[in-house]
């Protein structure tokens, strides 16, 4: 019974890799939006990594960040460098960027 719940709601181990794979090209090619603004980009990126999270591929919080540095168009380079030089991008959590 417990392994038919489990399929049901998780599924097969097929899918799951799947889905996996499935968000991790998402997170790889992921870049800002034209005309998308910073809240629309930070959940499109949540859903991504959070989807990725209950699966069980984690990415660390340090790297989320430096992806969505890399992300931005180079119209934000000038606001790149200066959080850059004002913080530690090793322990700058995600929703203070």
């Amino acid at each position: 019974m417990w392994k038919l719940l489990e399929v049901t709601h998780e599924g097969t181990n097929q899918v799951k890799e799947t889905e996996i794979n499935m968000l991790v090209q998402q997170y790889k090619a992921f870049k800002i939006k034209e005309n998308e603004s910073m809240n629309k980009m930070y959940s499109r990126f949540t859903l991504i990594t959070n989807g990725l999270s209950l699966l069980g591929k984690v990415y660390p919080k340090k790297e989320m960040v430096r992806k969505v540095f890399r992300s931005l168009p180079k119209r934000w380079q000038a606001k790149h460098t200066a959080i850059q030089e004002a913080k530690d991008l090793n322990v700058l959590k995600l929703e203070e960027l």
